[in-house]
């Protein structure tokens, strides 16, 4: 037997600690519905983003919510736009911390919003909140001391990218240079890049920045003359859908036609259609030699019950986009983003029926008890203590007869250098 002693302060501030914590889930069970807060990009270059992974999401919660919500309780999700910036992303994160019927933070979008946002899940004038499903594969939230208030459902951009290295790596194409957009979320891809690359000895060939907030009219020339100069196998782009489909425009236009690969934040849907009107206008198929890694299933693969299900409860609510967002946007008929969004939301209602059955737990620990959830996809979500991030699957996909749909091994081989 031991003993260990603690300070004062220190037993004071567990005190608090336990005691803010089960007051905090006492109200949240207390009241009649359950809040979610949602800052994301609901305008600018990147709207497409918030406003189809809130329409997916919305899809779902519409359906349990007609059926009688979580116990008799509904979901709202409030949100904010941010345009994808940092401080509007902050002011949005301390209102919804300051609301006490907010029951936590969910689908936030992008990485330079969500890093930012991180210390205030510490703890903000005595607030906390959890965030849930952020639309980002960076690390920051995936590791210490930040993971224990963030849940991920999505694989991580280590992971996207190790899989594209990998994958370029068997048919040949070794010099791999970069594109990326110059913050925290391309710098998280860059490195991501490095990281893969240096697993085999090698490292970055070439590589070209862009400003967040670039469009799609804007020219990419410049980085693309960068880029070509290094003579690269492969392009590996982390970015936003505007800029990208920018970058690839510019690039067909000036020669450069090796494979161009990008990870999902991207929004394969909205960058195609840029693609496609462009292409139109300049008489050139700009769809061709491109790699779209997912971090969900195709929504085209009718054998999975949960694809079936977003599709009909889509066609169905036809869901409407937030408030905020641009009037001018028009909403998909389904993507890759909604997907994702529609398994968040599917995630968090069973998170919110744990919570609701034992609210002694805490979000946290409903989240946490959660194993081997089938979700009518290919494979289960489990949560732990140590392990705040459900899914690890990496999806390929290329575009044909004018979608986004699963790689297959023929077209990989007519890669092969």
């Amino acid at each position: 037997m031991y003993f260990r002693f603690y300070s004062r302060a220190w037993l004071v501030s567990a005190w608090f600690v336990v005691v803010f914590c089960t007051l905090a889930a006492a109200s949240a069970h207390a009241a009649d519905h359950y809040v979610l807060g949602m800052s994301a990009a609901f305008s600018g270059p990147s709207r497409g983003l918030g406003v189809e992974l809130y329409r997916g999401s919305i899809a779902c919660f519409t359906h349990i919510n007609q059926n009688g919500g979580i116990n008799g309780k509904p979901v709202v999700i409030i949100t904010n736009d941010d345009g994808y910036q940092p401080n509007p992303a902050i002011m949005n994160t301390i209102e919804f911390m300051k609301k006490e019927e907010t029951s936590c933070l969910f689908n936030y979008v992008g990485t330079p919003t969500v890093t930012r946002i991180l210390p205030l899940l510490r703890g903000y004038n005595r607030h906390r909140k959890l965030l849930f499903f952020p639309f980002t594969g960076a690390e920051p939230q995936r590791q210490a001391p930040y993971n224990e208030y963030v849940f991920n459902l999505r694989a991580s951009y280590r992971q996207e990218l190790a899989g594209i290295v990998k994958q370029f790596m068997i048919i040949g194409r070794k010099r791999l240079a970069v594109f990326y957009q110059a913050d925290a979320y391309g710098r998280s891809g860059w490195d991501g890049t490095r990281r893969a690359l240096a697993s085999c000895g090698l490292d970055i060939v070439g590589e070209a920045t862009y400003r967040r907030g670039t469009r799609f009219v804007d020219s990419m020339q410049e980085q693309v003359q960068i880029i070509k100069g290094s003579r690269p196998d492969g392009v590996i782009s982390i970015g936003s859908y505007a800029a990208c489909a920018a970058f690839i425009r510019d690039a067909r236009d000036m020669g450069l036609e090796v494979p161009i690969a990008n990870v999902s934040f991207v929004g394969s849907e909205n960058m195609l259609s840029l693609l496609q009107h462009a292409g139109k206008a300049n008489g050139h198929d700009y769809s061709k030699n491109l790699i779209n890694t997912q971090v969900v299933p195709s929504y085209e693969d009718l054998s999975l019950p949960a694809v079936r299900e977003y599709r009909a409860l889509m066609d169905s609510f036809k869901p409407a986009p937030p408030p905020e967002a641009d009037p001018l946007y028009q909403p998909l008929k389904y993507s890759f983003t909604s997907f994702e969004g529609f398994l968040n939301a599917k995630v968090m209602t069973r998170i919110l029926e744990k919570f609701d059955e034992s609210p002694s737990l805490g979000l946290a620990g409903a989240a946490e008890s959660l194993k081997d959830i089938d979700l009518g996809i290919d494979v289960t979500v489990s949560f732990g203590p140590d392990r705040h991030q459900g899914l690890n699957r990496v999806y390929f996909t290329t575009v044909r007869d004018g979608k986004f749909v699963p790689m297959l091994e023929e077209q990989w081989d007519s890669w092969r250098k």
